[in-house]
């Protein structure tokens, strides 16, 4: 079952009757800075792994 954009637009006309613009900008940033500590993490573990391996190699 495909969304046409008709039915996009009455879904996001209820999730703003609901949530309101304010609470919406907020959980977008939320998920954004969520989005950014992840990225982050996964990028120090990727360094963490790099790491051992090189120090593996030398012994």
């Amino acid at each position: 079952m495909k969304l046409g954009p008709t039915e996009l637009i009455i879904i996001l006309v209820i999730v703003l009757v609901l949530f309101g613009v304010g609470r919406i900008g907020k959980i977008g940033g939320e998920m954004g800075r969520g989005i950014s500590e992840f990225r982050k993490g996964l990028k120090v573990g990727e360094d963490t792994d790099a790491k051992a391996e090189n120090s593996d190699k030398k012994a």
